[in-house]
C-alpha cells in the first residue's frame, strides 16, 4: 500500500500560480508513472499531467506551456508548477501513481484549487 499526501492548493487571481505537491509513503523508484487528475463541479475528471520514470512527460492540451510537472525519486514527492492560472482550472486535484500504465492508480485525497476570474 502506498499513501499519497498533497499540498499546495488555494485561492489565486487568474495569472497567478501555484504548486502542488504530492509525497508518497514509500519509495517511487518501482512506480513508472505519477501524475495529477482533476475534477470540476459537474465534470469528468479529466488527466492534466504525468511523469514517467524515465523522464518523459505528458500534459492535457488546455495546460501545455502552463503547467509543469516533475519528480523527485529521492524524496518520493511529485510536483505540479501551475502557472498563468484560468478560471477554467478551477477544480479539485487529484494525485496519482501507477506501477505501469494499465495499472489500477493510487490516489491522494484531492486539493482544491480555486482561481478567480
Amino acid at each position: 500500500q502506498v499513501q499519497l499526501v498533497e499540498s499546495g492548493g488555494g485561492l489565486v487571481q487568474a495569472g497567478g500560480s501555484l504548486r502542488l505537491s504530492c509525497a508518497a509513503s514509500r519509495s517511487i523508484l518501482s512506480f513508472n508513472v505519477m501524475g495529477w487528475y482533476r475534477q470540476a463541479p459537474g465534470k469528468q475528471r479529466e488527466l492534466v499531467a504525468s511523469a514517467f520514470s524515465g523522464g518523459a512527460t505528458n500534459y492535457l492540451d488546455s495546460v501545455k506551456g502552463r503547467f509543469t510537472i516533475s519528480r523527485d525519486n529521492a524524496k518520493n514527492t511529485a510536483y505540479l508548477q501551475m502557472s498563468s492560472l484560468k478560471p477554467e482550472d478551477t477544480a479539485v486535484y487529484y494525485c496519482y501513481l501507477r506501477r505501469n500504465w494499465g495499472d489500477d492508480p493510487y490516489w491522494g485525497q484531492g486539493t482544491q484549487v480555486f482561481v478567480s476570474s
